[in-house]
């Protein structure tokens, strides 16, 4: 299931040697692995910044074009994955890539008038939210530590009460903060 954004899609039952002989744009499935990574990183981190920005009413233009620019890239690349049937990671892909197809709208074509601000705030916070929620999976089923407290069954994700915990962390600062941007953020021009 979610095993797909790092390239192990239990679907195909890949071991670590076949997974070297899968190329995805002429990269072998783990350094290709390793550009989906990087790339999701830049999209939560730059987000991050941006969504503070909100926060404080500055528009950040060029930083935020990096974030959805880097976002976008972050769910297409998911996709490239080899996979055998529509996975969960997948739907979360589709939905974020539609959210930000809204979020691009509501800035660049908008340019976050009216309404439009509102719909920008809350489409990007969600795809970042999107993105920070996998970001905790990937960390429970890759660090042994964190895996050690939620184990998780392949292909289902983590889960246990320590993981729940933190995705509901996770979830209640994206609330909050998101209603504070919806609140604070009055940009005199953007874009």
């Amino acid at each position: 299931m979610w095993q797909s954004h790092e390239g192990r899609n239990t679907n195909l039952h890949l071991n670590a040697e076949s997974r070297r002989d899968v190329m995805v744009l002429g990269l072998s499935l783990p350094v290709f692995t390793m550009v989906h990574v990087i790339i999701s990183l830049i999209a939560i981190v730059a987000g991050l910044v941006v969504m503070f920005g909100l926060l404080g009413s500055k528009p950040m233009p060029g930083l935020t074009a990096i974030f959805l620019l880097f976002t976008i890239l972050t769910s297409a690349t998911g996709f490239l994955f080899p996979f055998k049937e529509l996975l969960p990671s997948h739907i979360i892909g589709i939905i974020s890539l539609v959210l930000l197809a809204i979020a691009c709208i509501a800035l660049y074509g908008m340019k976050l008038a009216g309404v439009w601000r509102p719909v920008y705030i809350v489409t990007a916070m969600i795809s970042l939210y999107f993105n920070v929620f996998v970001l905790v999976i990937q960390s429970f089923l890759k660090v042994p530590a964190l895996a050690a407290l939620a184990p998780a069954v392949p292909p289902a994700p983590p889960s246990g009460p320590v993981f729940a915990v933190v995705q509901g962390i996770v979830l209640v600062f994206f609330v909050v903060l998101t209603i504070g941007a919806w609140r604070r953020f009055r940009p005199v021009a953007f874009a």
